[in-house]
């Protein structure tokens, strides 16, 4: 096998559908671990792809994806650690360091990675470290992995705890925004799927736009706030009460879980 995950879960589905969908691997190729048979049968039939309830049977892979809970690391790498030697080993478990993975995998080239949710819709965005045993190809195979299902970055290691607060927690956060800003349509009297409808399309249409004419945050705020009207009225509100720095608290509140979590296992 090529590519061996051990780990069925949403983004680990979401890495293997990226990867057939743009065609860099066949479903031969691939092999998943998982401890639930029903997961298990879910991929295999979905996707064609190997499953198994062994995390063993995945190691003689290529390359070898971590895609367990952080909780869950030390048990896994006390069954595979013996059977896992000069791989690929890609991480994706927040807070699990470099450090830490070099020390149970010290034969391996090594790269950790923070990819978050919307992967599922090849939309997501991942960045990537390395350690200093991974050479410029191996790394090379690991930022193709990850662009089948978005956009890479390459980021040093001491901001990987970051990159998890921010992008890799980012979708929950927009996710409370949105909704909360779904209830003020309905507040006002819209039916609730059209405000949904409104406020996704916003969302989708207002990130574009930034994208496309590459823009800073503030100036897209200008355009739409005349003097006087409704849209500066409404972020007064946000900034009354304390938006910016609920999103602020919240991006540095889930940095510290990461790092937090890496420490138990270090």
């Amino acid at each position: 096998m090529k590519l061996g995950i051990i780990g069925g879960g949403a983004m680990a589905e979401a890495i293997v559908s990226g990867l057939l969908t743009s065609q860099i691997l066949a479903s031969r190729d691939i092999i998943v671990s998982d401890p639930q048979p029903e997961r298990c049968l879910v991929l295999s039939e979905r996707y064609g792809v190997h499953t198994t309830g062994d995390n063993l049977a995945v190691c003689a892979a290529e390359l070898l994806l971590l895609a367990i809970k952080p909780q869950m690391f030390a048990t896994v790498v006390a069954q595979i650690a013996e059977q896992v030697s000069s791989q690929l080993v890609i991480s994706i478990l927040a807070g699990i360091s470099l450090e830490t993975l070099v020390a149970s995998f010290p034969q391996c080239a090594l790269v950790r990675a923070m990819p978050n949710t919307p992967a599922l819709v090849r939309s997501g965005i991942t960045a990537l470290s390395r350690s200093s045993s991974t050479s410029e190809a191996l790394f090379t195979r690991a930022k193709d992995l990850f662009a089948a299902v978005g956009t890479v970055v390459e980021v040093p290691e001491s901001s990987m705890n970051a990159v998890t607060g921010l992008s890799g927690s980012g979708p929950g956060y927009l996710a409370v925004i949105i909704e909360g800003l779904i209830d003020g349509g309905v507040a006002v009297g819209l039916p609730r799927n059209i405000a949904t409808r409104l406020v996704l399309q916003t969302v989708r249409g207002s990130a574009e736009l930034l994208i496309q004419e590459n823009l800073h945050p503030a100036v897209l705020k200008d355009r739409v706030t005349s003097p006087g009207g409704t849209t500066i009225a409404g972020i007064a509100q946000l900034e009354a009460h304390g938006v910016r720095s609920a999103c602020i608290a919240a991006v540095q509140a889930a940095a510290d879980r990461a790092k937090a979590l890496g420490e138990k296992n270090d």
